[in-house]
């Protein structure tokens, strides 16, 4: 269910007989469409959803409860309002500055990245569930029902994920609360790590967190190794294993989002050089002469 700006405004009774209410609109987003709203001199922003987000997997009630959690952490934005049943999310504006990936890449970031995420997956169990696996599959129906073109590919791509899938559950880990979309857009500065956009967050694997944020930020080897050390300290080889297997499922969760955004989004964005952009990564990262090695060591037999 969409509303108009004016309307959000209107439902926000925080806002109500507020003398000076000014607008500007965010630039980036892929999925909704963002707004800070100045409110008698307090900056807050506020998010409408995209169109047909439910079909990216998108529960807004879940995104509330993980916004609020991880308010709570002392890692997400303060939560203002939540506008039922349109899911429209008004939180603190955050005054803080993106990190571009080679400022993510220096050594010594790292390190309060890896305490981040350690923060995510610390917190309280939260609604809902993060599977990439389930996630790839929900996505291809999707597209395909929208009549969105695959790669020739793509059939050879779904064995060797469900190859991945195996080797996991050999030798399962415990969820835990996960965000699932570290873009360099969600992550700020304001003299610590702020994440923002809990809209895919769920219970799920840390090993996908942790490789996307890598993925994202197109870490090398020894960016990597850091990142583990900095989060488990001693490093197994059944962790870097599940890490280079999950950075192929996060190209491959990123392409199929692409492809359902070429089907459904009214946004004015390349989805279709997105998609295809994460397709070449996977398919390259799938070359890997180790890739036999990482799934016996990722079940726990390396």
């Amino acid at each position: 269910m969409s509303m108009s700006l004016e309307e959000a405004i209107a439902r926000v009774p925080h806002w109500a007989g507020a003398l000076d209410l000014r607008v500007e609109r965010l630039k980036g987003g892929i999925t909704n469409k963002n707004y800070k709203i100045s409110v008698n001199g307090e900056p807050f922003v506020l998010r409408l959803a995209g169109a047909g987000t439910h079909l990216l997997g998108i529960d807004r009630e879940h995104e509330y409860a993980a916004a609020l959690s991880a308010a709570a952490a002392g890692i997400g934005p303060e939560v203002l309002c939540f506008i039922r049943p349109e899911g429209c999310l008004v939180t603190r504006f955050v005054e803080g500055v993106p990190l571009p990936s080679d400022e993510m890449r220096r050594a010594e970031n790292i390190p309060s990245i890896a305490g981040a995420l350690h923060r995510i997956h610390g917190m309280p169990r939260i609604p809902g569930a993060f599977s990439p696996f389930r996630t790839v599959e929900n996505y291809a129906q999707t597209a395909q029902k929208y009549g969105v073109s695959f790669p020739p590919s793509f059939d050879r791509l779904m064995e060797r994920m469900h190859e991945i899938e195996i080797a996991f559950l050999t030798s399962p880990v415990a969820p835990h609360p996960c965000h699932n979309d570290l873009v360099n857009e969600n992550l700020l500065d304001d003299g610590g790590i702020r994440i923002l956009d809990w809209e895919y967050a769920g219970m799920g694997d840390i090993f996908f967190d942790l490789a996307n944020f890598c993925a994202n930020q197109c870490f090398h080897e020894d960016h990597e190794e850091l990142l583990l050390r900095s989060y488990f300290g001693d490093v197994r080889p059944y962790q870097r294993a599940r890490l280079k297997l999950m950075k192929i499922m996060s190209d491959f969760r990123e392409a199929m989002w692409g492809q359902v955004q070429c089907g459904i989004s009214d946004l004015d964005f390349d989805f279709r050089g997105y998609a295809d952009r994460h397709f070449r990564r996977l398919a390259d990262n799938l070359k890997d002469s180790r890739w036999e090695r990482w799934l016996r060591e990722a079940a726990g037999n390396g």
